[in-house]
């Protein structure tokens, strides 16, 4: 192990491991893969995962904190409010208030924090309107571990995750070599060694699709992605209505589902 005994992930779909898929239907993620890591052959290593997805950051600070306040890990990894900050007219910086007060909350009672800042949108199709509200987001965030004390893992500077490759249809979920990469830059900003490269680049790409396939990429993740979580929104409604956290409790990562293969392909 490497100073941790506990693990905690708090935050939405991100942490839960959307799109990163396993055989039996669930999703592994990038912080399954951290704790597979931090663990190593200590079979002591204790982890639970809160993260539930649609959630929305006061759902976080009020459903999820006081149970990682409660069960007193050595380490939290927090990421919440992307989910607010995609909604139009949403205030960032208010958003950002509401993690400082959190970030607070977990660093006096003792906690290691570790938080992920937003990535760059600019090479997805319709989604890089977002970037200059993710821009101030992490500009918030780096003030925000600067105050705390707390480590920021730089998603917007992992060249990795500008490729197309790195991401799922639906613009916003990572795929399972996204996620891969995204527990080892984590791991290396805790300072564990390893012996893989998250800046690993990327096989070159045979063909390049035209305008016209990017268009209708466009209308396909419109039709099934954007409409209908604009309906979600307009009702009230979250894609993790009636689910439950999928670690709620801190148990030993001996536990965790195990892959069929732990790369997912590249290409």
């Amino acid at each position: 192990m490497y100073g941790y005994d506990s693990y905690v992930a708090l935050g939405d779909s991100f942490t839960e491991g959307l799109n990163d898929g396993l055989p039996d239907g669930t999703y592994r993620g990038w912080a399954d893969r951290l704790a597979e890591i931090l663990a190593g052959d200590q079979p002591g290593f204790q982890y639970a995962n809160l993260a539930l997805r649609g959630k929305m950051l006061a759902e976080i600070v009020e459903e999820q904190v006081p149970i990682a306040l409660e069960l007193g890990p050595d380490l939290v990894t927090f990421c919440g409010g992307g989910n607010d900050v995609i909604v139009p007219g949403t205030d960032v910086d208010e958003i950002c208030a509401q993690i400082d007060a959190v970030i607070g909350q977990l660093r006096a009672a003792g906690i290691e924090v570790l938080l992920f800042n937003g990535p760059d949108t600019k090479q997805l199709s319709v989604m890089s309107v977002l970037r200059g509200k993710i821009g101030i987001y992490n500009a918030n965030l780096w003030t925000i571990a600067s105050r705390h004390g707390a480590h920021v893992v730089d998603l917007w500077a992992m060249n990795p995750l500008r490729d197309q490759r790195a991401w799922s249809d639906d613009r916003l979920h990572f795929t399972s070599e996204g996620h891969r990469r995204i527990a080892l830059r984590a791991a290396n900003v805790l300072g564990v060694p390893q012996t893989e490269a998250w800046r690993e680049p990327w096989p070159e790409l045979a063909d390049h699709p035209d305008w016209i396939a990017l268009r209708r990429s466009d209308l396909a993740w419109t039709k099934t992605h954007l409409l209908p979580w604009i309906r979600r929104h307009l009702r009230g409604e979250s894609m993790g209505d009636g689910l439950s956290p999928k670690r709620p409790q801190l148990t030993p990562v001996a536990s965790l589902p195990s892959p069929d293969n732990d790369r997912a392909p590249a290409t």
